[in-house]
C-alpha cells in the first residue's frame, strides 16, 4: 500500500497543498508547531474520517473557512484508487474513485495506516478508555461490520441511559419492559463487539510477543489479557448473550440509581503482563514504551495477515523518544516493508543510512518544501 500524492484545502493551516509522497519513506522535517504533525494526522483522517487527536471535527477547518478538503492517490494491490473527504460543521461526504459513500464506513478501509506518536504510551498508562479507542480503531479499519455493530451499540447505549435517568427520577414509575427491549439490544450488539475484540486480541498477541522477544533479546515476554465487564470466557454467541443479560440484572438497581450503563463493551479493558507482572502498575517506563511499540509493530503484521498488504505506517516525533537500540529495531522493522511517514525536529535524529528510497520535506508555518 502506498500514498502516492496527499493534496490539502483549508485543512489546519494549511491553505493549498499538494505533495507527491511517492516514495517509501517520507520525512517532514521543521521546527515545533509549523504544521509537521497535521500533515500525518491529515492521513490519518482519511483513512479513518476521524482525528487521532481531537474528536471536533470543526478544529479541522482552517480558521477562516467553512469547508476542508482532503484528498490522496492510494496504490492497493488491486490497483489505484482516489479518496476524497470533505469536512464542514453540518457533517463530512466522502468519495471513493469520484463515487459518493452513503455511509462512511463504506469509505473506511481503503486506505489502513498505523499511528505511532509519544502519546501512545498512553495505551499502556493511562484509562481503560484510550485501549478501547486503540482496539475499535484498529479492528474498524479491517472489519467494517465491527464499526457498524459499534454504532449501533453507542445508540441504544445512549437510550438506554437516558432510560435509567427517567427510572432514578419517576421512582421506577417507568416502564420495565421498555428497559428489558433496551438490554436485549445492547446485548445482542455487545456480544458482537466483544466476540470480535477476543478474536483480533488472540492475533495480536502472537504477533506482540514474538516482537517484543525481539526487542527485548528474548529477556522479555509479553502477554495481554482482554478484561470485560460480564463473564465472558466462551465464545458462544447464545452463552455470551445470557451472561450479559444476567450481568445486566445484576447490576439493575446500582444502574438506575447512578443513570449509566455499568456494563458492556464501553466498560471493558486491557491488561498488559510482562514475566506475568502488570506493566502498567509494575513495569518501568522503558518497560511501558517497549510494550507500546510492540503493539503497534504486532499491528502492522497483523494487518498484513488480515488484508494481504502492509498499511501505511506514521511516525509522529517518535524516533527521538527511542534509544538507539530501539530506534534501530524500528527502522528495520518497517525498512522494505511499508511506506513510511516520519515527522521530526531535526534530521540527525534519523539513521539515514538505514533508509532507502528517502524523500526530505521541510517544513514552516504551513509551507511544505523540499
Amino acid at each position: 500500500m502506498l500514498v502516492r500524492s496527499l493534496a490539502l484545502g483549508n485543512y489546519r493551516n494549511y491553505e493549498s497543498l499538494e505533495l507527491d509522497t511517492n516514495h517509501k519513506v517520507n520525512i517532514f522535517v521543521g521546527r515545533n508547531a509549523q504544521g509537521k504533525t497535521n500533515l500525518l494526522e491529515a492521513i490519518f483522517v482519511l483513512a479513518l474520517t476521524k482525528s487521532h487527536r481531537t474528536s471536533k471535527d470543526k478544529e479541522l477547518i482552517g480558521w477562516e473557512d467553512s469547508t476542508a478538503q482532503l484528498k490522496a492517490v492510494v496504490e492497493r494491490k488491486y490497483g489505484p484508487c482516489t479518496l476524497d473527504l470533505s469536512i464542514s460543521r453540518q457533517g463530512k461526504k466522502a468519495k471513493l474513485n469520484g463515487l459518493e459513500q452513503r455511509k462512511l464506513s463504506g469509505f473506511i478501509g481503503s486506505l489502513n495506516v498505523v499511528m505511532f506518536a509519544p502519546e501512545d504510551l498512553e495505551i499502556v498508562k493511562g484509562g481503560p478508555s484510550v485501549r478501547r479507542r486503540f482496539l475499535d480503531m484498529e479492528i474498524g479499519q479491517v472489519q467494517p461490520s465491527y464499526l457498524y455493530h459499534l454504532q449501533q451499540y453507542q445508540k441504544v447505549l445512549v437510550q438506554r441511559n437516558n432510560l435509567l435517568k427517567q427510572m432514578w427520577n419517576e421512582k421506577g414509575k417507568t416502564s420495565h419492559a421498555m428497559l428489558e427491549i433496551w438490554n436485549e439490544q445492547l446485548a445482542d450488539n455487545g456480544v458482537k463487539i466483544v466476540k470480535k475484540r477476543k478474536q483480533y486480541l488472540k492475533k495480536l498477541q502472537i504477533w506482540a510477543e514474538q516482537i517484543h522477544a525481539g526487542i527485548t533479546n528474548g529477556q522479555e515476554q509479553l502477554n495481554i489479557e482482554y478484561v470485560p465487564s460480564f463473564s465472558a470466557q466462551v465464545d458462544d454467541d447464545a452463552v455470551l448473550f445470557e451472561q450479559f443479560m444476567l450481568k445486566l440484572t445484576q447490576m439493575n438497581d446500582q444502574e438506575v440509581r447512578r443513570g449509566i450503563t455499568l456494563v458492556g463493551p464501553h466498560r471493558d479493558d486491557l491488561t498488559f503482563f510482562i514475566n506475568g507482572k502488570e506493566v502498567q502498575t509494575y513495569g518501568s517506563q522503558g518497560q511501558q514504551r517497549t510494550t507500546a511499540l510492540s503493539l503497534k509493530l504486532a499491528e502492522i503484521e497483523l494487518m498484513h495477515e488480515e488484508i494481504g498488504e502492509y498499511p501505511v505506517l506514521l511516525l509522529d516525533d517518535v524516533l527521538s523518544e527511542l534509544d538507539a537500540y530501539r530506534q534501530t529495531q524500528l527502522i528495520e522493522t518497517f525498512q522494505d516493508k511499508v511506506q513510511t511517514f516520519i515527522t521530526t525536529t531535526g534530521i540527525e535524529g534519523i539513521h539515514t543510512n538505514k533508509l532507502q528510497d528517502a524523500n526530505v520535506f521541510h517544513v514552516e508555518s504551513g509551507q511544505v518544501k523540499r
